[in-house]
């Protein structure tokens, strides 16, 4: 019954996202969850619903170009995140497969890039799941944490969107700490964090290549939508102004359905959850994440990287 009310809450606007992480936590740690399965594929469809509706309010020229200017970044944190997870996971005797997964969870999209990878790396059900386990407990900190820091920094929006994007695990994050810190910031977010995201293809089709793994890949198609979505919002709003309407209750079903993935992917985190990570895969994620979050709030801060 909670479960459900707790849906409902979030879906009404009558909370805001950290509320509903808030709330989804405290279900999760106090109470057994009655549909795991069904909410961690919801929360998954759901993202990508909301990640595509949240494109018609954003304008296609200013998504090429944040995605361009943060290409070269991207690039280079993603390749230092694996090489860093990489070394920490040998440090801290972390196996190999579980090693990768969170190295790529850190660096690319998290629970998206460890759904891509496992197949392709072979990784068995426990190596998922604690893999996951890791990406989502510093999915839900960083929601609280990042826009904290942000605001004691004094950082513009477009700063903070840019360091949510590159250091961030989830989409569903980088979403709700841009939205809670305002709507220039869930705007370069959201662009940059996609762009990173695509790197899941490169990644996955290179590692399948190493291990010669015919695994199939779980494709981001939602990606391609969103630009579209974003393409109909910059001509509708220019060629059809009454359409502004229709495109403004999109995003705010957009907001709704982020709220909601927000409250289920706080319902996942259990204590049971907690126990399977273990210590040293999460020390592993814990200070290859705060080494990206500290470099790239560095190199933001002092003007070396900008959009």
């Amino acid at each position: 019954m909670l479960f459900f009310v707790g849906i409902l809450l979030a879906a009404s606007g009558l909370i805001g996202p950290p509320l509903a992480l808030s709330f989804g936590l405290a279900f999760g740690l106090a109470l057994k969850h009655p549909y795991p399965g069904q909410a961690h594929r919801l929360s998954r469809f759901l993202l990508q619903v909301s990640v595509v509706c949240l494109g018609f309010g954003m304008n296609l020229h200013e998504v090429i170009r944040a995605g361009r200017s943060g290409f070269a970044y991207t690039a280079l944190g993603i390749t230092f995140a694996l090489t860093l997870g990489t070394f920490l996971g040998k440090i801290f005797r972390v196996p190999r497969t579980q090693s990768l997964l969170i190295s790529a969870g850190t660096a690319i999209c998290g629970g998206s890039a460890v759904a891509a990878l496992g197949p392709v790396l072979d990784a068995n059900e426990e190596e998922m799941a604690v893999s996951l386990g890791t990406v989502f407990v510093l999915n839900s900190a960083a929601l609280i944490v990042f826009p904290a820091i942000g605001w004691s920094l004094h950082m513009t929006q477009t700063q903070f969107g840019l360091w949510a994007a590159l250091a961030i695990h989830d989409t569903s994050s980088v979403v709700g700490a841009g939205a809670k810190y305002g709507p220039v910031a869930l705007a370069v977010g959201t662009t940059v964090k996609l762009a990173r995201a695509l790197w899941i293809i490169p990644v996955a089709l290179a590692t399948a290549s190493l291990r010669r793994s015919n695994a199939r890949m779980q494709w981001p198609w939602f990606i391609a939508w969103f630009c579209l979505a974003a393409l109909a919002a910059s001509y509708l709003s220019l060629y059809l102004p009454p359409a502004k309407l229709a495109l403004q209750a999109m995003v705010r079903l957009g907001h709704s359905g982020l709220t909601v993935v927000l409250f289920l992917i706080g319902t996942g985190i259990s204590r049971n959850t907690l126990r399977q990570v273990g210590l040293r895969p999460l020390l592993q994620g814990i200070l290859l994440w705060i080494t990206i979050a500290s470099l790239s709030l560095w190199a933001i801060h002092t003007g070396r990287i900008s959009l």
